[in-house]
């Protein structure tokens, strides 16, 4: 066999193989994941995270809103990994 007889061998058995897994890929059915029951999903909400879609839907208002204003607060504090202040005696009794 010459060089080029045995190149086009490898050549044709190469798009073989990967014609072969490309359609053993395509018929491979996939498990949907098994979702959570309903009670275990609202326990694992999150309660910040709540917060800050209230805060979106309010848009430019969210800038005056105390909430939002305390729930942006705590987001900065969680992303930067910091522990939050504790509450002075004011601001616990306006809560």
């Amino acid at each position: 066999m010459d060089g080029k007889m045995l190149a086009r061998l490898g050549a044709i058995i190469f798009v073989a193989v990967a014609i072969t897994a490309t359609a053993i890929e395509m018929t491979r059915k996939e498990e949907a994941p098994a979702s959570a029951p309903a009670s275990l999903q609202q326990a694992l909400r999150d309660p910040l995270r709540e917060g800050q879609r209230r805060c979106q839907l309010l848009g430019q208002k969210a800038a005056e809103d105390s909430e939002c204003m305390r729930v942006w607060a705590e987001s900065r504090d969680r992303f930067l990994g910091r522990t939050p202040a504790p509450l002075s005696p004011l601001q616990s009794e306006g809560h």
